[in-house]
């Protein structure tokens, strides 16, 4: 009964995760995984390294989120528990890697430039 642990990121979501071999049991900061994320959509991206490798159920997850939104903690879990996998049984990464399962998502927001009101948006121009 070993427990593997993964970190992964995304923008600024931090999730360690601790999979243990049982019966699919979800504990996300201490709540269930339907509680903590209520859409669907996040959900099924969370659980995708599972589909993909076939092993739905079979792990229990434990997993630790800090910092960022839903999406971006929606995010984190899904690249730790991919990497998780990859650590338990080699031979699922070549199923996780075409589906960039693998690959943390770089892109976070751009910062505030001095003299505009946002990252891109530039005050209105007034030619007189």
């Amino acid at each position: 009964m070993s427990t593997t642990h993964a970190i992964g990121r995304r923008k600024e979501a931090v999730c360690r995760i601790y999979l243990t071999p049982g019966s699919g049991k979800w504990d996300v900061n201490g709540r269930q995984l339907g509680e903590f994320f209520p859409r669907p959509a996040l959900i099924s991206s969370i659980q995708q390294p599972f589909t993909a490798t076939d092993t739905l159920g079979q792990y229990d997850v434990r997993a630790l989120l800090s910092g960022g939104g839903v999406a971006g903690q929606a995010g984190a879990i899904r690249l730790a528990i991919a990497r998780a996998l990859v650590k338990v049984d080699e031979s699922n990464k070549p199923k996780l890697r075409p589906l960039g399962l693998l690959t943390r998502d770089a892109r976070s927001v751009e910062r505030k430039k001095p003299g505009q009101p946002g990252a891109r948006k530039k005050f209105q121009f007034s030619k007189r």
